[in-house]
């Protein structure tokens, strides 16, 4: 590991400062970790598109008559409309 010297708002650090405390890490791991998730997304080639990926756009529990009743869960109850 290598020593880092970066230069953060005022703000932002103690954003930083209170979800480590909060967390039970340091400064230092929250930053890396914050890192390690962030470039990965961030690199050429690397934009998923969730349509074309399959990758879950939802990831909560789902009522089993849903693909029945979808409008009726997106739009609600439109009797009132016809």
């Amino acid at each position: 590991m290598h020593r880092t010297t970066i230069m953060l708002p005022d703000d932002l650090k103690d954003q930083a400062l209170r979800y480590a405390h909060e967390s039970g890490l340091s400064l230092g791991e929250v930053i890396r970790k914050s890192l390690a998730e962030w470039l990965p997304k961030k690199r050429k080639g690397s934009q998923r598109n969730p349509l074309i990926d399959d990758v879950p756009l939802y990831d909560g529990p789902v009522p089993p008559d849903y693909s029945v009743n979808h409008d009726r869960y997106l739009y609600g109850d439109q009797s009132e409309f016809s």
